[in-house]
């Protein structure tokens, strides 16, 4: 039976690890796992880079306090890659590979020879180019290497009292641009304030807003659907128009991971 022991105990013979941390259940699992075999030798780095939302920024930070761990921040703009903001089917990889190599980058400063990530065994069945990236990189997954689903995440994650153990999955707000439609800054902007404005209108904890061509298509959980009546839609849509879309409109089948993941005209 994997338990938190086994998770904890991968950590045994590494002296000293960087966990790359997003603002998800996932990483913080490993980074509480990592802390508590190597206390202050273990770091947890969060990169801030343009597709992070403010929300996940803060989560993350909310994370690390919890925990006690040290926290270091990896500042950079990937829309100055090219092979990232063309927006192909290879997106996450690009990503991944400049992530990974700035990962190395801060290890060495550091003196860490092991870093890793929050992958687990569900991460295993969507399509992932990301994930080939990192390991391409030497980075390990202790998660996937002890046997970890994602609903064994959750259940340890609560037990032990992280406060991020029911949060929704996300995903980075590139996503929400199909494939080769370009990625700008301005997009992502609307994408993420669109996606607050849905949440603090409806109370939806999942939302999606996806940028299709300039149009909003928003996706939440398909039992928050009916929550969008005439009032609640029409402020919605006159807010999204406010900050740059052209149209907007409530997917009717909810909210899928990936659901995007085709090259758009």
């Amino acid at each position: 039976m994997t338990n938190l022991n086994d998770l904890v105990n991968w950590f045994d013979d590494k002296n000293k690890v960087m966990i790359a941390l997003s603002g998800g259940v996932d990483s913080a699992l490993v980074a509480y796992a990592a802390f508590q075999k190597l206390g202050n030798s273990a770091i947890a780095v969060t990169a801030d880079y343009k597709t992070l939302s403010e929300e996940e920024l803060y989560t993350a930070k909310q994370i690390c306090s919890e925990i006690g761990i040290q926290q270091l921040f990896l500042d950079y703009d990937e829309l100055k890659n090219e092979e990232f903001t063309k927006n192909d089917s290879n997106r996450c990889f690009h990503c991944r590979m400049e992530l990974g190599g700035r990962l190395i980058q801060l290890a060495k400063e550091y003196g860490v020879k092991v870093i890793v990530d929050g992958t687990n065994l569900d991460d295993l069945g969507d399509y992932r180019p990301g994930i080939e990236a990192l390991k391409q990189n030497g980075i390990r997954s202790p998660l996937l290497e002890t046997n970890f689903s994602k609903s064994k995440i959750r259940e340890t994650a609560k037990l032990i009292g992280l406060s991020v153990f029911d949060r929704p999955s996300n995903s980075c707000l590139a996503s929400r641009i199909p494939w080769g439609q370009r990625v700008t800054a301005e997009k992502l902007t609307r994408i993420e304030f669109g996606e607050t404005i849905v949440k603090q209108l409806t109370k939806a904890k999942q939302v999606r807003v996806r940028d299709i061509n300039g149009s909003a298509k928003i996706e939440v959980d398909k039992k928050m659907i009916s929550i969008f009546d005439d009032n609640i839609l029409k402020q919605i849509t006159e807010k999204l128009k406010m900050i740059g879309f052209i149209a907007v409109e409530v997917d009717p089948e909810g909210y899928k991971p990936g659901k995007i993941n085709v090259i758009a005209d």
